[in-house]
């Protein structure tokens, strides 16, 4: 492995693993619990959304268990009363709001919303409020073009690794961002056409919501299948 890029949540690296194993983690990504708000009690709504569209809202805002606490269950409560907007930051209680500046509503003078949310645990399977991040991936890949195009690629995609080959140039596509579909364009807008070859190696993007970073998010969603592995093989073995 080799990686590209970090930032707080988000990491970018590459992988000679097989496909069917990337989109195998990729997709267990839904059974990493996650906590989120499940159920919502509103007392007072004076603003012009539904009860339903505010706790569907409310429902999708990322938290994260306090520090030192370690709740899997607990309650939030929003109390305001103000003109202007209602962000996610003033929803107060046993968990912290990652992103406190997600608009809910907006009130006009004199009016109120007052509600109880009850958050509890669950995984992505059952709701995409239980997710935990994204994570996609594509192939490393070279694209072989006429060495006429060496400048303008070079311009168009500055820091992309290019080799020349006699009268050919070849682009190393293995980076955060994507060339494979510039480069095609470039080469067909002048009638001519790019020739481009598929690795084995991948290079693999996961993004976090912000409950965890993005490496516990790839690392739990491999332990989720190591332990559906481990269940289908005893399940297996008593079978036999």
């Amino acid at each position: 492995m080799k990686k590209l890029e970090k930032t707080e949540d988000q990491i970018v690296f590459t992988a000679e693993i097989p496909e069917t194993l990337a989109n195998s983690v990729r997709r267990y990504a839904s059974q990493i619990p996650v906590i989120a708000i499940d159920e919502v009690e509103i007392s007072k709504n004076d603003s012009a959304l539904y009860d339903e569209t505010i706790a569907h809202r409310l429902g999708l805002i990322p938290l994260k268990s306090k520090k030192g606490n370690g709740k899997k269950q607990g309650k939030l409560k929003l109390e305001v009363k103000k003109e202007g907007a209602v962000y996610s930051g003033d929803l107060k209680g046993d968990f912290d709001i990652i992103y406190k500046k997600i608009p809910i509503t907006i009130l006009s003078n004199n009016q109120e919303l007052k509600l109880v949310a009850t958050t509890k645990t669950g995984k992505g399977t059952e709701h995409a409020k239980f997710s935990p991040g994204l994570m996609f991936y594509r192939h490393v890949s070279e694209i072989i073009v006429d060495k006429d195009f060496y400048e303008e690629i070079k311009k168009v995609c500055p820091g992309t690794e290019i080799e020349e080959k006699s009268n050919k140039i070849v682009i190393l596509d293995n980076g955060k961002k994507e060339v494979a579909d510039v480069c095609e364009g470039l080469v067909s807008k002048a009638g001519k056409k790019a020739d481009v070859e598929e690795k084995d190696e991948l290079v693999i993007t996961v993004e976090s919501f912000g409950q965890m970073s993005p490496e516990d998010v790839f690392l739990r969603s491999i332990d989720a299948l190591k332990k559906d592995f481990a269940s289908l093989t005893k399940s297996i073995n008593k079978a036999i």
